[in-house]
């Protein structure tokens, strides 16, 4: 199952509508309700479109962790609107989202998650450097290919190197 029901659509506007009445209460400001889409956003549980004030949820992630969506991805999410409404752009994760986390929200301000990826059913690429092999998605490889973009290895800093497989692949 990938699309919630009706009924979960119901509960996270419940939710949204829930957690507004928290922030307007304690900022005295009538926030806007954003709208709601459900689309698969490759590896996101959710995101915020700020200008079009908007929250998408991951459909499939939401079906298999729906505890935590209603926890916290909803306020994660919630609470970048709700900071762009109050103080314009910002960065991200400042310290206006974090408060509205952990003050407003009484969430921890986790900026990722750590759900199972596996039910995304997500193509990889493999790449190599010396600490071993390290995934790409499609995305992040297409560049690769094009010559838009290097990637490098986090713990050595080295250059990913597609693998013969990948790059027998490309040709």
């Amino acid at each position: 199952m990938d699309r919630p029901c009706n009924t979960d659509k119901l509960q996270v506007e419940r939710k949204i509508d829930q957690l507004l009445a928290i922030a307007s209460s304690l900022y005295e400001v009538p926030f806007k309700r954003p709208a709601v889409t459900w689309r698969k956003s490759g590896k996101n549980a959710g995101t915020a479109n700020l200008t079009h004030n908007r929250i998408n949820l991951n459909p499939v992630l939401f079906c298999h962790n729906r505890e935590a969506f209603f926890t916290d991805v909803i306020a994660h999410e919630l609470s970048h609107l709700l900071v762009f409404q109050l103080f314009g752009r910002v960065q991200p994760h400042g310290w206006q989202w974090q408060k509205m986390m952990e003050e407003v929200f009484q969430r921890p301000a986790n900026t990722t998650h750590n759900f199972d990826l596996a039910p995304l059913k997500l193509k990889s690429f493999y790449y190599r450097c010396d600490c071993g092999p390290v995934e790409l998605s499609v995305r992040r490889h297409n560049k690769v290919i094009r010559g838009q973009q290097r990637y490098f290895c986090r713990r050595c800093k080295q250059t990913l190197i597609a693998t013969a497989e990948q790059q027998a692949a490309s040709l």
